[in-house]
């Protein structure tokens, strides 16, 4: 009865004293996870986000503010207007996350248990090849945290019984026209008939190969830098490396995951010499001449469209998502930039003050200076407010925007969003 408290313990993400949001859906995991929250000592508030989308919207947010008032909890309770668009339970999240980020004074909870994993990794995995498919959720993404991803659902519900603490039933869990509820009721249910422990097995092999995925990304990092650290290397020497990490070396340089069919023609090209060059869609070519590899970006290829940003918060543009965080370092720390941001793609003339030049210069020149490959030029996300460039991700940050981490500064980060998975009330 107690194996998710200790679990939540040894996760080392519910700290005695420390200011926690608990993502509270009226759920038995979120519900457990408030418990839990409670009983490790920490500083526990909530939040809960009425999308106005089923009927019992209402009464779940009536739950959950009579439980937080019985367990003497401070709530937030917003109702949220999605917008049109896009796979609903995708936006759902973003929302909630968003909120999460504007609300929380630190980390921020969500009840992911071991069997939620499970059907994440299931789920990618038949629709995403790559070891990345395998990795699961992480336990921590900035300061969204999952301190229940050893514990299964069984075990909560179990817990929950001893506890004597009621939930909400969301009956979409198990509508068969959602993506998850199919892999839950349908695959994962004929796995236990092979291995009752199918979900903690799973969840298990997602966490020791995302510790072991950082010594691979290393690896990778330090072999591309002994090839002369791009954008163009020597077929030669790639060829001459293990096929994995010729594999995660050429993801590098590509911006993006790549099949083994393709990577096998890309490391093939030049065999007959002259110039070669290798079409993968989405407008990227792998280019091979004089014996060099390199990768190309079609200038007809459209760009992602822009997005706004708000602060706090998250927005996905093309295949990055970029963060906004409030108090928190990122990449780079900048000042108050309003209540939202653009984030665009690069436009001919673009011009910033990049710390320490000491004057203004082309975002053309800087990525030429900077080594920045074509094929990511395009679809860099460029941070925009009130007409000027605030920050190009991983290029540079103008100076009149920077400012030391501090409560009031604000972290921007960026990084290639991961693959996501319908969800599920929790």
């Amino acid at each position: 009865m107690e194996r998710p408290l200790e679990a939540a313990r040894e996760s080392g993400l519910v700290r005695e004293g420390e200011a926690l949001l608990v993502l509270l859906s009226g759920g038995g995991d979120s519900v457990a996870l408030l418990d839990i929250a409670l009983r490790l000592g920490a500083e526990v508030a909530a939040l809960h986000v009425n999308y106005g989308l089923r009927d019992g919207a209402d009464e779940d947010e009536a739950f959950c503010r009579a439980l937080c008032e019985r367990l003497g909890v401070g709530l937030t309770a917003e109702r949220v207007t999605l917008p049109e668009g896009g796979n609903l339970q995708d936006r759902a999240r973003e929302a909630r996350y968003a909120l999460a980020e504007r609300v929380a004074a630190g980390d921020y909870a969500a009840a992911h248990t071991a069997s939620d994993q499970a059907e994440t990794v299931l789920y990618r995995l038949a629709v995403s090849p790559g070891r990345r498919a395998l990795l699961g959720m992480e336990p921590r993404r900035g300061r969204l945290v999952r301190p229940l991803l050893r514990v299964t659902r069984p075990e909560l519900r179990e817990y929950l019984g001893a506890r004597g603490l009621d939930w909400r039933e969301d009956p979409s869990n198990a509508d068969r026209r959602f993506a998850r509820a199919r892999v839950r009721e349908d695959v994962l249910e004929g796995l236990r008939s092979i291995g009752p422990a199918v979900e903690r097995t799973i969840a298990e092999t997602a966490l020791l190969l995302r510790d072991e995925g950082e010594v691979l990304d290393r690896a990778a990092e330090e072999a591309l830098e002994s090839l002369g650290g791009g954008p163009a290397v020597s077929l030669t020497d790639l060829r001459a490396q293990p096929p994995a990490l010729a594999r995660l070396v050429l993801r590098g340089l590509a911006g993006r995951s790549l099949s083994r069919d393709e990577v096998g023609a890309i490391l093939r090209l030049g065999e007959r010499g002259g110039t070669r060059s290798l079409d993968l869609g989405g407008g990227l070519r792998a280019v091979a001449e004089y014996g060099t590899l390199r990768f190309s970006h079609d200038p007809d290829a459209a760009p992602p469209e822009p997005v706004e940003l708000p602060v706090p918060g998250r927005a996905r543009f093309g295949e990055w998502e970029v963060e906004a965080r409030l108090g928190a370092p990122g990449e780079v720390s900048v000042r108050e930039l309003g209540a939202s941001v653009l984030v665009r793609p690069w436009r001919e003339g673009d011009r910033m003050r990049p710390v320490g030049l000491g004057g203004s210069k082309t975002l053309q020149d800087l990525f030429t200076d900077r080594k920045v490959p074509r094929a990511l030029r395009r679809t860099l996300p460029v941070v925009e407010a009130g007409g000027d460039i605030v920050w190009v991700a991983g290029v540079a940050l103008d100076e009149r925007f920077a400012a030391e981490p501090a409560p009031d500064a604000i972290g921007l980060s960026a990084r290639k969003a991961s693959d996501t998975t319908p969800g599920r009330r929790r």
